[in-house]
């Protein structure tokens, strides 16, 4: 690696991006696993 290369960061704008789907991605496991239980519980 050079001096002269850029650095190995993402830009600001997909680091968002990355951390929102993340968020998102728990957020549907956790909506996926109570609707199971309700589901199972009828």
């Amino acid at each position: 690696m050079l001096w002269s290369d850029p650095p190995d960061e993402p830009p600001e704008e997909l680091r968002d991006v990355q951390v929102k789907l993340r968020r998102m991605g728990i957020v549907l496991a956790v909506a996926a696993v109570v609707l199971m239980v309700l589901l199972s519980g009828r």
